[in-house]
């Protein structure tokens, strides 16, 4: 039965590993995100109470 010899699966499996944990990993970190978040300065953005209507 030819699924039992690991020789070639073997191989197959750890080179395929090793492009997963290597390989791709660095090219999704590589990109560069479009909209880099700025520092936002609090006292930009105080918001006053709101006075309910009701």
């Amino acid at each position: 039965m030819p699924q039992l010899n690991p020789k070639p699966w073997f191989a197959i499996l750890f080179f395929s590993w090793v492009i997963f944990l290597t390989i791709i990993p660095t090219k999704i970190i590589n990109h560069i995100q479009p909209n880099d978040p700025a520092q936002v300065d609090a006292k930009e953005h105080k918001n006053d109470t709101w006075n309910w209507p009701w």
